[in-house]
């Protein structure tokens, strides 16, 4: 396909590969309502969005109903999405104009305690999964959940995806079990969806020293955008960079990215915590009612954090060049 790369809106520096690394469409296979707003992420100056495709409890079924669902309606859209499976192809989708779509996975529920079946999910365009969603499963410990570190399970699956190059998260999991997934893994670890506790008391942030213990392996901590845990269900631009902020000075900048884990429907999320108590307890402030930063909303937010002296190329690297540094070290 002929280069076609079209000018990033005003805010974003022109040389960005813009990533976020986590968005939530409805998962429900068969319905496509929501995925033309895809469409709104590119003309936003999204070059890459990763679609979650499962979490929690969730099995082996739905997973691959949910995949196959997404990738036939990519499929069928060629011209304006790409199924990317490496770092080049992220390129590639770059110069021509198209969005880059890859897939995540939240908890290893998904594998049914069978490891393998991680090569099988990258084959079909997986290219990160987290540890636990939460509360314990059989691979290690949720962070609301109480933590008793990686299982023999959870070790065997870290060592697969090492071999097969998905990338390991550690967002949604215990203390515990994301210190020794770290000093495990072969390869760096990513938080895709994960704010410091420092500016936010929420179990589910994470605090400074394992961020920086992330980092000194190589890792990269993406804050999202979800208001209860940037405050007090506060979804401004300024608590927002106030995060990227606290994590420049932790980390540094070659170690923060932006993973937002914006819900297109948010009335299926409402659904899902009120149903499900046990997996959104009170203690980690879930409610009906949560705000969050949409990723069309990034050229504001490029402009604020400019506003507070990030330069252009640290710029480009937190939001997504130093994504696309863990994609051409892990992926194979």
């Amino acid at each position: 396909m002929a280069e076609t790369t079209n000018p990033l809106p005003r805010g974003i520096p022109q040389d960005a590969m813009v990533w976020d690394n986590h968005a939530c469409m409805p998962l429900r296979p068969g319905d496509d309502a929501f995925l033309d707003q895809l469409a709104r992420c590119r003309d936003a100056g999204l070059t890459a969005i990763s679609l979650n495709v499962g979490f929690g409890d969730q099995g082996i079924a739905e997973h691959v109903r949910m995949l196959g669902h997404f990738r036939s309606w990519l499929a069928a859209r060629p011209d304006d999405y790409m199924l990317i499976g490496s770092a080049q192809d992220l390129r590639d989708a770059k110069a021509s104009g198209r969005l880059a779509v890859h897939f995540d996975i939240e908890g290893m529920n998904a594998l049914g305690e069978q490891a393998s079946l991680v090569h099988l999910y990258y084959d079909l365009g997986v290219r990160w999964m987290l540890i636990a969603y939460n509360r314990n499963n059989p691979a290690g410990g949720g962070c609301l959940d109480d933590d008793g570190g990686l299982t023999a399970f959870g070790r065997e699956v870290i060592g697969e995806m090492n071999r097969v190059g998905m990338t390991l998260c550690c967002t949604h999991t215990g203390y515990r079990t994301a210190r020794e997934a770290i000093d495990l893994s072969a390869d760096p670890v990513i938080f895709s969806h994960s704010n410091p506790r420092a500016l936010w008391d929420n179990p589910r942030n994470i605090p400074d020293d394992l961020m920086r213990a992330c980092a000194a392996r190589g890792g990269v901590i993406c804050p999202s955008g979800i208001g209860i845990f940037l405050g007090d269900n506060d979804n401004s631009t300024e608590t927002f960079v106030r995060h990227i902020l606290h994590a420049l000075d932790v980390v540094g900048e070659d170690h923060v990215g932006i993973g937002l884990d914006y819900v297109f429907d948010p009335a299926e999320l409402d659904e899902y915590v009120t149903a499900n108590p046990a997996l959104f307890p009170s203690k980690g402030q879930y409610g009906a009612g949560m705000k969050m930063i949409a990723p069309w909303r990034l050229p504001e937010i490029c402009d604020a954090l400019r506003d507070r002296g990030v330069s252009d190329p640290t710029l480009c690297k937190l939001l997504g060049g130093n994504l696309l540094r863990i994609a051409d070290r892990v992926w194979r």
